[in-house]
């Protein structure tokens, strides 16, 4: 699944080195926070939102079919 999300993200962005994807385990879910750079923040989350929440289904998606359960978090340091 990070490897999902990592291909994805750095297709979108002006800098795909700077993507860090880190899986995070929270009550029995795991959690991937997203890290990139400032300016790709707005590509990352699209117009109201959609981008980013597409990523979020197709993720869930993938999931399930695996029988975990995950989620995406944007990270801004």
């Amino acid at each position: 699944m990070q490897a999902f999300i990592e291909h994805v993200v750095k297709g979108l962005v002006d800098e795909p080195e700077a993507v860090a994807v880190t899986p995070v385990d929270r009550n029995g879910m795991t959690v991937y926070e997203l890290r990139l750079a400032q300016r790709d923040v707005g590509k990352v989350i699209g117009r109201k939102g959609n981008t980013i929440q597409a990523i979020r289904s197709l993720l869930q998606v993938g999931a399930s079919k695996k029988g975990v359960r995950c989620t995406l978090e944007l990270v801004e340091d």
